[in-house]
């Protein structure tokens, strides 16, 4: 999704993301019965019933709840529930008071709770006659019923989606993708201009008008939307005259558009073991590897783990099974500026190579979806390693796709306790960071965000080498003085190479390998036994 986008600078990513990096609080989850402080506005939260899973609705999202207002002394003057109807409204949009945007973006599908809101964050000093007097502390029993998510996907209104199906798993369709989908535009007064029932196409050709392409990019499998068009992701100021089955788009119409992601066409994943037919040749027609010809064994290899040249890798996962292509590589994405000795040939320095490459079949890494949390715990540890290697090899972007990894293992699952959903949020803000960095290497606030992930996750020399840098370029910014005066505490209490790369998320995951470990000695110690009939 976010090549639709231009990058922010540094300071807007950190500046538009601060509520994605703050770390989780150390005290106690709420809960039922519990109250506690939100914000610091004098904003209060009571649970009375705990909510499903731990997805909170966002700014924008329409939100569907009932609700009983009272006054402080126990005076009742709004309820929903009184009047049978849900209340539905826009979060975030100044729809209702203060308090209530502020209030509900913490709760869960089907919580309850009791909100206590000041009056600065209510009606204020003129209070709501005659109901409500000047300057009242409100209280109202909340509960939420539902959200629909509305989100503007390319930031300029564009196009607004609301989800009306929830999609499968998380993988999004990319721009070499080929689609299939269900789809249905009509102008504003309704008339249908377009309707289909099935059809296929490439996301980067797209199909219909800009929209599709746009909204598909964003969408899981299974997942049904509504997209509200502008003229300039529909047909602009021309329109577009009637064809076929299609009636005619007026110039600047706006369009809605009902858009179901039935399914992505089968290509390898990031991790996938693939079997393939190649011949690699230098340009003067000098080949220097065969393999999968003339009954030789077919050429495996394992995508985005370094075990072939970065063309060959990134080529393969756009490719279908059966499929065959010529690849012509440039050095940067091939051997670069060295020497290397292949199977058949010297590849000379800056070669330019050519490969004849044939998608014979693949095997794709395991998905999250068809794990057990224990299973995804060891994958989001491994990726997270893995990540934590490449960055301290100065590979930034390949470290950033490794701890987005180990995230989307962890993030859409609800099995996961409170301080393995502290984890994930810490490798969220991990990742943030380290974007941030590739494009500003100097900015102290990512510098200062990342190494208070890193001590959330136990990464305690990661966190010392970026508190070090930022201090370098700022020696005297008091927050990263004290966060690494944390930080030489939180050293002094682990030992730094078991806490290296393994954090509390990790826990069970060295707990089973030492359950493994334990069996195997138990094994080799107990004694042989000889069968007779070979003696």
């Amino acid at each position: 999704m976010e090549e639709d986008f231009e990058l922010p600078t540094g300071d807007e990513m950190m500046m538009n993301n601060d509520n994605q990096l703050d770390l989780p609080d150390d005290g106690p989850t709420l809960k039922v019965g519990e109250e506690k402080e939100i914000g610091n506005q004098g904003l209060k939260k009571k649970l009375l019933k705990a909510g499903e899973g731990w997805d909170t609705p966002d700014n924008g999202d329409e939100v569907e709840v009932h609700y009983t207002g009272t006054l402080l002394d126990g005076t009742q003057f709004d309820s929903s529930r009184d009047r049978g109807t849900p209340f539905k409204f826009t979060l975030g949009q100044g729809q209702v008071i203060k308090g209530w945007d502020l209030g509900i973006k913490t709760m869960k599908k089907g919580e309850n709770a009791l909100f206590t809101i000041p009056a600065e964050l209510a009606y204020g000093s003129s209070g709501s006659p005659p109901t409500i007097p000047p300057n009242a502390t409100l209280q109202f029993d909340v509960e939420l019923l539902s959200w629909s998510s509305i989100k503007d996907i390319c930031k300029d209104g564009g196009i607004f989606k609301k989800i009306l199906v929830e999609g499968e798993k998380w993988e999004n369709p990319k721009e070499l993708d080929e689609v299939l989908v269900r789809y249905e535009a009509q102008l504003e007064d309704g008339s249908v201009v377009a309707k289909s029932d099935g059809v296929e196409f490439t996301v980067k050709d797209g199909h219909f008008c800009p929209a599709l392409a746009r909204a598909v990019k964003t969408m899981k499998k299974g997942e049904k939307v509504l997209l509200s068009v502008k003229p300039q992701y529909g047909f602009g100021e021309k329109g577009k005259p009637a064809s076929g089955n299609e009636g005619a788009v007026p110039p600047n119409a706006n369009t809605q558009i009902t858009l179901e992601l039935v399914m992505d066409m089968k290509r390898p994943n990031e991790g996938a073991v693939v079997k393939v037919k190649l011949i690699g040749k230098l340009q003067d027609g000098t080949v220097f590897l065969k393999k999968g010809h003339d009954d030789s064994e077919l050429f495996e290899f394992k995508t985005d783990e370094d075990e072939v040249i970065d063309g060959l890798d990134r080529a393969v996962v756009t490719m279908k099974k059966g499929e065959v292509a010529l690849l012509t590589v440039a050095p940067e994405y091939a051997f670069g500026s060295s020497e290397s000795q292949q199977e058949l040939a010297v590849v000379p320095p800056n070669s330019t190579v050519c490969y004849e490459i044939e998608l014979v079949s693949f095997d794709k890494e395991k998905e999250s979806w068809d794990m057990s949390t224990d299973e995804k715990i060891e994958a989001a540890g491994k990726k997270k390693e893995e990540g934590n290697v490449l960055f301290k090899a100065g590979k930034y972007a390949k470290a950033s796709k490794r701890y987005e990894k180990a995230v989307k293992f962890i993030e859409y699952d609800s099995s996961f306790s409170e301080e393995e959903k502290k984890q994930a949020k810490a490798l969220k803000a991990e990742k943030l960071c380290t974007k941030v960095l590739e494009l500003e290497s100097r900015n102290v606030k990512a510098l200062y965000r990342r190494a208070q992930a890193y001590i959330q996750l136990a990464d305690l020399d990661l966190a010392e080498f970026d508190i070090k840098k930022a201090l370098e370029i700022d020696p005297e910014n008091r927050d990263v003085k004290l966060e690494y005066k944390t930080l030489k505490e939180k050293m002094k209490e682990f030992n730094k190479k078991e806490a290296k790369f393994y954090g509390n998320m990790f826990a069970k995951m060295s707990k089973l390998g030492s359950l493994e470990s334990n069996k195997a000695e138990a094994k080799e110690a107990e004694p042989m036994s000889v069968d007779s009939s070979e003696a």
